[in-house]
């Protein structure tokens, strides 16, 4: 290790911000390090060369000074010298360049592993005294942005999430710039936003983009992480995604703007549960180098305590941790001009110590009453990886939740399983999980498919994982994924199975739509989109291009699946009552319930049909006098009354449910039947009709009021078929 070169001598500074922010006299820089005994600043020139700065104050742990003369572009890294106790946590090596863990742009990639590892041979061992400069990834020092304009702040009961991975969404597109592709400006491209905007989308979740590396067992295999879920740094955007190098935070910025320019809000997948450096006995690049113990949820033999399944888990009741993701968040959602966030693992933020899971944890009562952040949306993946972590329905008054619950029971029912009185509990918004905690409907974050699993081309057309390209043998990924393959496993040219799992889709995604709660769309579920049957592609071979790391497949997009998903978007939007704010706990107007169940004889449902599960149709009346739900401005919204008629089974007649008070006729307004929603007729159907369905099918219907009679009444008993 080179000797310390005093050409710098740094004026005392403050220890906050943390970081590096340039000032007038250069840049200050300050390093939470608290059992470090000195902290240097290495500046790094772009020969590589290293030039080490000592700062001489040390105030609340943190290690701080101004370095005349340093502006933005300087790369640079952290050296901190202090106790080697691995027992305690404490692993301080000066021999290891660390990366700043505020630090908003890093460069460079990871080298050769055992240059960053913190110990010789035994992770309680001896420290290692490799130098591991040129092997880790650096710091660079980045200006202050003028923060950004106002937030969307779409209404939730008007939210559409659409789920998408910045590099793959764009990588195969033939109308985006080909230097645009597989980065932020290609989600900039009018093709892209056009897209979104037909469909419907009011807000895109993108899988990680803050900084990410990839795990040392996946880069043991020649691949590299993908998704991004192996976060580097908090204040970064992952550089991979630029179109120019070192472009990433500007080119950013100009992405959200674009999407924000369409009205359509950027929600960012978060990472604080663990970071990169996996276990104790894996790299130290930056945090475990600085104060392990702050950082990490360490048990008494200094081990980590594993909630993630990742190795580590960030202590989130930690105040060095809590500082650090609330600066992150806050600096995402001011400068970086984000709108919302969606926590990886969020149960793991909640549970002091690794203990039991409380909501009223630091990390989470941080976030919820902070001025700048509860103006964003927040949505918690509401488990982590151990069975004390399955918390959905238990996040506070402010989050929203995924609801796997929802996804489990959808996808049974459309598989000839799961009770209509669960599919009723789905499709009503999740009350019995949402509505005990004071939360509205839209706390439930709807979904069929996600990043994590299969697509809904391949829910339909596998009945296992097929991972062998992840390269572990197909060990990794879900076994049960509640799929059905048609009687072929993976692709068939037999024209009833294609019809058949076509079918299958359009019912998934048209239950989706037309659920009360905030539906999330995984992005090319609306055109095909598969993954032949890899439910974890998490990864790819390290020199894929974007091209080749499962990129969708816009010139092999079913068009007709796009419609139909654009009609259904497109008539929740139009339709208050089926996107209603608040639940259906019996509201009653002109003494009418708000939502009535009935069975495909149109009868009632009473105690006892609720728990027959033979029951494979539901039809569920929303009555549309009082949807509670308001414009911008504040003025209440009507509709009209809908049926909504979910058939799971084979052919069969089911007699329109029409409530007794109702005195008008229905019309159809959408059938999952049709290749693109729109339906076969919408002739009137007076009270009593009978509809013929073919097979699974979703259909919405209208209600027209009866006009006075003065001439021939229609007669009831008619029929109506759904192809």
């Amino acid at each position: 290790m080179s000797p310390l070169i005093e050409t710098h001598t740094p004026t005392p500074g403050s220890p906050f911000p943390l970081g590096a922010n340039i000032v007038d006299s250069g840049t200050q820089f300050a390093v939470h390090a608290p059992a470090a005994s000195s902290v240097q600043i290495c500046l790094i020139d772009q020969d590589g060369n290293e030039d080490r700065v000592e700062l001489r104050q040390h105030t609340y742990g943190i290690w701080h000074g101004i370095i005349a003369g340093i502006g933005a572009g300087q790369r640079y890294g952290i050296r901190a010298s202090g106790p080697w106790n691995p027992r305690a946590g404490l692993r301080l090596n000066p021999h290891k360049l660390l990366i700043d863990p505020w630090a908003c742009r890093i460069e460079g990639e990871l080298g050769d592993h055992r240059a960053l590892l913190s110990y010789a041979d035994d992770p309680f061992g001896d420290p290692s005294t490799l130098d591991s400069l040129g092997h880790v990834p650096l710091s660079v020092v980045t200006p202050g942005l003028v923060p950004a304009g106002a937030r969307l702040e779409t209404p939730w009961e008007e939210s559409v999430i659409y789920e998408l991975h910045v590099g793959a969404y764009t990588a195969s597109h033939p109308g985006v710039p080909a230097a645009h592709r597989g980065t932020y400006l290609g989600l900039t491209a009018p093709v892209v936003i056009d897209h979104l905007v037909s469909l419907g989308v009011t807000a895109v979740e993108l899988l990680p983009v803050q900084a990410f590396l990839t795990e040392q067992s996946v880069r043991e295999r020649g691949m590299r992480n993908h998704w991004g879920y192996s976060t580097a740094s908090y204040f970064a955007p992952h550089p991979g995604y630029a179109a120019t190098p070192g472009g990433e935070v500007t080119e950013f910025r100009i992405m959200v703007d674009a999407l924000h320019a369409a009205g359509i809000e950027v929600i960012l997948d978060v990472v604080y549960n663990h970071t990169c450096e996996q276990s104790v006995d894996g790299i130290s690049v930056s945090w475990r180098g600085l104060d392990g113990p702050g950082y990490y949820l360490l048990d008494g033999d200094g081990r980590d305590i594993d909630l993630t399944g990742c190795g580590n888990t960030v202590d989130a009741c930690s105040p060095i941790a809590v500082r650090m993701i609330t600066d992150s968040l806050r600096y995402w959602a001011t400068e970086m001009g984000v709108d919302g966030f969606r926590f990886d693992l969020a149960s793991a933020l909640g549970r002091p110590r690794g203990g039991g899971f409380d909501q009223r944890a630091s990390i989470l009562s941080a976030i919820s009453s902070d001025p700048v952040l509860t103006r964003c949306k927040l949505i918690a993946e509401p488990w982590d990886a151990t069975a004390d972590g399955y918390q959905v329905g238990n996040f506070g008054l402010q989050w929203s939740e995924w609801n796997d619950k929802y996804r489990s029971t959808i996808r049974q029912f459309w598989n000839g399983g799961s009770s209509v009185r669960k599919v009723a509990s789905r499709l009503a918004g999740s009350e019995d999980i949402f509505a005990g905690s004071g939360r509205r409907p839209w706390a439930s974050i709807n979904f069929v498919t996600a990043h994590d699993g299969f697509t809904a081309a391949d829910l339909v057309a596998y009945n296992h994982k097929h991972n062998e390209a992840n390269g572990e043998d197909n060990r990794d990924g879900a076994d049960h994924n509640d799929s059905f393959n048609h009687g072929i496993e993976g692709p068939s040219t037999d024209p009833e199975i294609q019809d058949a799992r076509a079918r299958h889709v359009r019912a998934l995604l048209a239950t989706l739509v037309l659920s009360t709660g905030t539906p999330m769309l995984t992005a090319g579920d609306e055109f095909g989109h598969s993954l032949g049957g890899n439910n974890n592609a998490y990864c790819v071979p390290t020199l894929a291009s974007p091209a080749d790391s499962w990129a969708l497949d816009w010139t092999a997009a079913d068009q007709s699946l796009v419609q139909f998903v654009s009609r259904a978007f497109g008539l929740r939007r139009a339709a208050p009552a089926l996107r209603q704010p608040e639940f259906f706990e019996g509201r009653r107007r002109l003494e009418h319930p708000d939502l009535v169940w009935f069975d495909a004889a149109g009868v009632e449902f009473d105690d006892t049909a609720w728990y027959d599960e033979s029951h494979r149709t539901l039809q569920a009346w929303i009555d549309g006098a009082d949807v509670r739900s308001h414009t911008r401005t504040g003025r209440p919204l009507g509709d009209d009354s809908w049926l909504l008629i979910l058939h799971s089974g084979g052919p069969v007649q089911v007699t329109v449910g029409i409530p007794e008070w109702f005195d008008g006729t229905l019309t159809a307004s959408f059938d999952s039947a049709s290749p693109t929603g729109e339906p076969a007729s919408t002739a009137e159907v007076p009270v009593g009709t009978e509809i013929s369905l073919t097979g699974p099918t979703v259909l919405a219907l209208r209600s027209v009021t009866r006009p006075p009679v003065t001439a021939a009444v229609m007669e009831s008993g008619s029929t109506l078929i759904s192809n």
